[in-house]
C-alpha cells in the first residue's frame, strides 16, 4: 500500500476526527500507514479494533500501524505490547502532525511506542478544519468534547478528559467549508453535546449554537444533532424543534435505562419521568419527530422488575430507533465494581429488548406510510428522511434530496416513489 489508510471504529465524533488524523497525518509526510482509530465504549468494540490490527498486519507486512483513540488511551497498554502495532498516539496526540513526524523506530519496546498524555490534563478543543468526510453523504462538525459527569458504566471520560466546547465561530467557518464542499446536510457531535458552551464566554447553549449556525450559513438544508441527553434541553432547542423546518425531527437520546433505582446507580441525572415528560414536549412540538435511544440490558443488581420498567419507558416514549447494549463490565468503573448478573441473562435480557425495539420500529414504519418525504440519498442504495428513517433508494444519485412518497416497507426500509428530482 502507499499513502495513509484510516481505520474507524465508534462514534460519528471518531468519523470526524480521522478525516482530522488523515490530514495531518499527510501533513507531516506520513506514507504507508494505517491508523486505527479505536472506541472504548464497550469489550467488543476493543475485540473488534485488536481483531483489526491483526488483519491489517497481515494485509500490509510493511505498513506502519499506529493506533489511537479512546481504547488506545484507555489500554494503552494493551496495545503497545500488541506485535502488530509500530505506535500508539493518545486522543490529543493524534490529532496533531507533529505526532506523526516523531514516531518510534521500528521494533522498539512497548513502552517506547507510547506517546499518550494525560486527557485530563487536556483545557481547550482547538478548532480543527476539514473539507470532507469520506464515504459519508453528510457532514459531521465536532463542538464538544470530553464530559465532566462520572457515570458508572461509562469508560469514556477516562479516554476524552473533561468537557470542552470549540468555540462558536469555529463551528460557523467549518460549516462554511462543508457546505461549498457540497454538504446539504450538517449533524453536530460532541461526547456529551449538549454541555456544549459551560466553558466558553457567555455560557452559549446547544440549542443557540444551532439556531446561530442555521442563521449565519443559510446553506445549511438540513441540520441534526448526535446523541444529547434530554436533561439538559435548553429553550433554544426547543424553539428549533418546534419552529425550524430545516432543522431535521429525530433525537437520540442517551436514556440507558427506564427504572429510576437503576438510573441513580448509574449516576445518571434523569429519573424516568424526565425522559418521559421530554419525549411528550418534543412529540407535542413536533408530531413527525422521531427518537431514537440507548440502552443497557443487564446492568449489575438489575432485576426483572427493573427490566420490565426500562422495556415500559421504551414503549411510553414510542422510541423508534432503540439501540440496546448488553451490559459490558469496563475495568476501572464503578459499575464493574457491582454484583454482577449472570452474562446469559444479560445476553437474554438484550435480546428481549431488542425484540421491543424491533416492533416499535415496525410500528413506526407503518405509521411512515402515505406520507410524504425528502430523502437524501446516501452511498449504499439507501436513503434517510428528515426523521432518518431508511429508505430504499436503488438508482438514485447519492447525495441528492429527493421528494418522494413513502408507498410502504418491507420491515427493515420504507419504500418510495419519486415525486420529482430536486437538485443534487
Amino acid at each position: 500500500m502507499s499513502g495513509v489508510e484510516v481505520i474507524t471504529f465508534g462514534c460519528r465524533l471518531n468519523t470526524y476526527e480521522s478525516e482530522v488524523m488523515r490530514a495531518e497525518a499527510e501533513k507531516a509526510g506520513l506514507n504507508n500507514a494505517i491508523l486505527v482509530n479505536t472506541c472504548a465504549v464497550t469489550g467488543e468494540a476493543v475485540r473488534q479494533a485488536r481483531q483489526a490490527i491483526r488483519r491489517a498486519r497481515r494485509d500490509n507486512p510493511h505498513a506502519r500501524i499506529i493506533v489511537t483513540g479512546c481504547a488506545a488511551q484507555t489500554e494503552k497498554e494493551t496495545f503497545a505490547e500488541m506485535a502488530e502495532v509500530d505506535a500508539v498516539l493518545g486522543n490529543e496526540e493524534k490529532l496533531k502532525s507533529a505526532s506523526y513526524r516523531s514516531l518510534p523506530d521500528f521494533g522498539v519496546s512497548a513502552e517506547e511506542k507510547l506517546r499518550v498524555n494525560d486527557i485530563m490534563s487536556v483545557r481547550a478543543t482547538a478548532p480543527q478544519m476539514v473539507k470532507h468526510i469520506d464515504g459519508h453523504v453528510r457532514a459531521f462538525i465536532q463542538v464538544q468534547n470530553g464530559c465532566d459527569h462520572r457515570c458508572t458504566f461509562c469508560i469514556i471520560p477516562y479516554g476524552r478528559g473533561n468537557s470542552r466546547s470549540v468555540p462558536m465561530g469555529a463551528v460557523v467557518d467549518q460549516a462554511h467549508k462543508l457546505v461549498e464542499t457540497g454538504y446539504c446536510e450538517i449533524v453536530l457531535t460532541g461526547v456529551d453535546a449538549t454541555s456544549y458552551g459551560a466553558d466558553l464566554p457567555g455560557t452559549p447553549t446547544l440549542g443557540l449554537l444551532a439556531k446561530t449556525l442555521l442563521k449565519q450559513v443559510p446553506e445549511i438544508r438540513r441540520l441534526r444533532l448526535s446523541s444529547i441527553d434530554g436533561i439538559e434541553a435548553d429553550k433554544h432547542l426547543f424553539d428549533l424543534i418546534a419552529d425550524e423546518a430545516r432543522f431535521m425531527p429525530h433525537l437520540h437520546l442517551s436514556l440507558q435505562h427506564g427504572d429510576d433505582l437503576i438510573l441513580k446507580r448509574m449516576k445518571r441525572r434523569h429519573s424516568s419521568a424526565d425522559a418521559r415528560a421530554f419525549a411528550t414536549e418534543v412529540q407535542r412540538l413536533r408530531p413527525d419527530i422521531s427518537l431514537g435511544a440507548d440502552m443497557i440490558a443487564g446492568f449489575p443488581t438489575e432485576t426483572e422488575e427493573m427490566f420490565e420498567n426500562a422495556v415500559r419507558l421504551a414503549e411510553d416514549c414510542g422510541i423508534a430507533h432503540l439501540h440496546v447494549f448488553p451490559y459490558s463490565p469496563r475495568p476501572g468503573t464503578p459499575a464493574a465494581r457491582m454484583p454482577q448478573l449472570d452474562r446469559s441473562l444479560v445476553k437474554d435480557r438484550a435480546a428481549r429488548l431488542r425484540a421491543v425495539g424491533a416492533t416499535l420500529y415496525a410500528r413506526h414504519l407503518d405509521g411512515m406510510v402515505g406520507s410524504e418525504q425528502t430523502i437524501l440519498v446516501e452511498n449504499n442504495g439507501l436513503a434517510h428522511t428528515q426523521n432518518f428513517t431508511l429508505v430504499d433508494a436503488a438508482g438514485l444519485k447519492p447525495r441528492a434530496l429527493v421528494p418522494v412518497l413513502i408507498t410502504g416497507h418491507n420491515g427493515k426500509h420504507l419504500t418510495m416513489q419519486v415525486k420529482q428530482m430536486a437538485a443534487a
